[in-house]
């Protein structure tokens, strides 16, 4: 079920996409949640050459088990966003984005993604799996990075990672026209994750 509530501001999706890279050594698997409140998935794309229009999405949840003994090989990180749940600050364009021009909610009312591998260190790495949005999966890669982790205030143990992916529309078949200068879509994401 997604969360309900609304994050302050985005990055992730796919992306919990990160928590291959930073779990506590523990030498077992350890299930790690996204915690929505402190997380981001935000997007950013050229308004006419002009400029940037920037927007993120307010409703997603994911996890993964990661294993530290298992390096490359750790694979299920999952992470699913409402499509509904994007905002752009100005509700006619959010209509707009929201309906078949672009993510089109009522038939494809999520985007998703899961990990199929990971290359990297303790630090940081390259993080590859499938996206599926539209109605369309492809795989793909992207570096992240371990912003730090440790145990938290409120007696548990938090991890927090960033990364960018830049996203070509016309890929998932989005391609109502906004010029050349808006084919690329580039996701932030900024996670933080609890361990469970």
């Amino acid at each position: 079920m997604l969360y309900q509530s609304t994050p302050p501001l985005i990055a992730t999706a796919v992306l919990t996409l990160f928590l291959t890279v930073g779990a506590a050594p523990t030498g077992h698997a350890a299930e790690y949640m996204i915690d929505p409140g402190h997380s981001f998935i935000q997007f950013r794309t050229q308004h006419l050459g002009f400029s940037w229009l920037v927007g993120r999405f307010n409703r997603f949840d994911g996890g993964m088990s990661y294993d530290p003994a298992a390096g490359a090989d750790t694979q299920g990180i999952r992470v699913t966003i409402d499509a509904a749940s994007l905002d752009t600050n100005h509700a006619e364009r959010d209509k707009h984005l929201r309906g078949a021009d672009f993510f089109n909610v009522e038939e494809f009312p999520t985007v998703t993604f899961v990990s199929t591998g990971f290359a990297g260190g303790p630090g940081g790495g390259t993080l590859t799996g499938d996206l599926t949005l539209l109605g369309v999966t492809k795989s793909i890669s992207f570096d992240v990075r371990l912003i730090g982790e440790g145990d938290d205030p409120w007696g548990g143990y938090r991890a927090g990672f960033e990364g960018t992916y830049v996203l070509k529309r016309r890929d998932f078949g989005m391609d109502y026209n906004l010029g050349p200068a808006a084919e690329d879509v580039e996701i932030q994401l900024m996670i933080e994750a609890i361990r469970q």
